[in-house]
């Protein structure tokens, strides 16, 4: 697992539940051992069970629902002002929150261009009807569809959409993929969104050159 991905997870456990919180998710996922005393490296890479355990201690030691809390952490990539570097890959996909989701399929190209070595799960978007789509997360891991649920639901307030995502499960998997992505831990989640209004309130400034949000 890219470090970038894993430094994210930490900075929204530290900045949301605080230090003292995360020493016992870092203790009791037995990263203790493993880290250095500053955590996650960007810049390096890890064994994605370092990842799992990381966010299965958290679920326990917050008892949170694993939904909800990675529903949060999506909230919080595109909300906190330090990580503004991806709010503004994001908000590259279009002058509207419905022009982003026509963009969607070319995100994991766009993020590898900005980081090559960081791999998305491949975003398959269909509309089905007047502002209705389907996004599917193809062969990604358990959760990271809950984890774009709330990046879109944050998006959509920036973009000032009046908008309803909801998670809709793990769609069927291909017969003749099946049996290899479940041995690598992959799955195909699926998320519905309703636009009512793209420009139900002005939304947060975005400027394409650069300038200061606001």
């Amino acid at each position: 697992m890219h470090g970038l991905i894993n430094k994210a997870i930490q900075s929204f456990l530290v900045d949301t539940y605080g230090h003292e919180a995360w020493e016992q998710i870092r203790q009791q996922a037995g990263l203790a051992s493993v880290l250095g005393a500053h955590g996650f490296e960007a810049m390096q890479t890890y064994d994605p069970r370092l990842t799992d355990a990381m966010i299965d201690s958290a679920v326990r030691a917050l008892d949170r629902p694993r939904p909800s809390l990675l529903e949060d952490l999506g909230t919080y990539l595109v909300s906190n002002p330090r990580l503004a570097g991806l709010r503004r890959l994001l908000r590259f996909g279009g002058v509207s929150f419905t022009d982003f989701l026509h963009s969607l399929e070319e995100l994991p190209g766009r993020t590898r261009l900005a980081v090559p070595e960081l791999t998305l799960p491949d975003l398959i978007t269909e509309e089905t009807g007047p502002g209705c789509f389907n996004l599917t997360c193809r062969s990604c891991p358990p959760g990271f569809g809950h984890v774009m649920l709330g990046v879109l639901r944050a998006l959509a307030d920036d973009y000032g959409a009046l908008t309803v995502a909801e998670h809709a499960g793990a769609t069927c998997l291909p017969p003749h993929d099946r049996a290899r992505r479940r041995e690598q831990g992959l799955v195909d989640e699926c998320i519905m969104i309703e636009v009512h209004d793209p420009a139900f309130h002005a939304g947060r400034r975005f400027d394409l050159a650069g300038v200061a949000d606001t």
